[in-house]
């Protein structure tokens, strides 16, 4: 058990290589992937299961502590993330089916990938883990009625499908793995040093199926997608950041808040995607599932190096006598 776990963190330190990997393997060996498609759903309901496995009460402790700040992060997500996504389809020319996906990809709620670039990059942990906890919670509601109102004019959406498909996949795992956590505890314990490689299997299981089923759409647009999906990202992660810096949050909630923004729920869009629009539109959410682990690395790597700029401006301020 112990190797296991060894293993698992080793899996989850790399998980950035994995999903590069598997999004490569789904691309030359598309018949042996795409047969995972009809399990993606099951996928993300495993790995959610796992997140159920490590939330906790002091997740939402946080919300009643400071929710001025977590309100900020949750307001920004769902305002900044959808409107990006809307505005790149508006001025970027792209098939309906890709224009749905990108918008789905950014209606989704906070990824958990978040909360460990967070601690890489030195920011606010505990406010990042209560944005994610919210904007999961509340993507039943929020995330079907933004895809509805702004990806309705590319592709039918049928919100109330989606509404279900989201507390099946995402709150009902999430709340079996929290009473999982009261029932059995101790075997909740033992089980939580393997979780990352569950995750991290799931994820990139889901991207390569993905990518293999829609082979034929990546060849002819894939270089479009993923400029939208860098962009879409990029943009995310600098909004966040200095939609912090306005409200008044110092230097370390705001690299929380712009990892916050800019990296989302890819997971469950691709499942979304692929239940209710088609492979194709499912391709933004696998990119994204790619690009976001890159991204956010370096992002988190960079601001690691950065002092707080607040502090290095009051230290360095010239007071005039007067």
């Amino acid at each position: 058990m112990k190797s296991l776990a060894i293993f698992s963190a080793f899996v989850g330190k790399t998980f950035a290589i994995w999903v590069i990997l598997f999004a490569v393997l789904g691309f030359f060996f598309p018949d042996t992937f795409k047969q995972v498609t009809p399990w993606i759903v099951a996928l993300l309901g495993i790995i959610m299961f796992g997140m159920g496995l490590t939330i906790s009460v002091d997740d939402f402790r946080e919300l009643a502590r400071r929710p001025y700040e977590v309100a900020i992060g949750v307001v920004a997500h769902f305002a900044i993330m959808p409107a990006l996504a809307l505005l790149l389809t508006k001025i970027i020319p792209m098939p309906p089916e890709v224009a749905a996906g990108v918008i789905l990809v950014g209606c989704c709620p906070g990824g958990t990938s978040s909360n460990v670039m967070t601690y890489l990059a030195r920011g606010d942990v505990a406010l990042s883990v209560a944005c994610t906890s919210v904007t999961t919670l509340a993507a039943p509601i929020v995330t079907p009625f933004l895809v509805w109102m702004f990806a309705s004019q590319y592709l039918p959406v049928d919100a109330w499908a989606m509404f279900v498909s989201i507390l099946e996949v995402i709150i009902l795992p999430l709340a079996l793995g929290f009473l999982a956590q009261k029932l059995i505890p101790g075997l909740v314990r033992a089980a939580i040093p393997v979780l990352p490689l569950v995750s991290v299997v799931g994820i990139v299981l889901i991207v390569a199926a993905v990518v293999g089923a829609s082979k034929g759409a990546i060849a002819q647009s894939g270089l479009l997608i993923f400029a939208v999906v860098m962009l879409h990202n990029g943009l995310g992660y600098l909004l966040g950041y200095f939609a912090a810096k306005a409200l008044g949050l110092n230097f370390y909630k705001r690299k929380a808040l712009a990892i916050e923004v800019g990296m989302q729920n890819s997971g469950l869009g691709a499942a979304l995607a692929t239940a209710y629009f088609s492979p194709l539109a499912a391709v933004p959410s696998a990119i994204f599932s790619v690009w976001h682990n890159i991204s956010g690395a370096l992002l988190a790597n960079w601001f690691a190096g950065k002092e707080d700029v607040d502090a290095d401006a009051a230290t360095n301020r010239v007071v005039v006598p007067h």
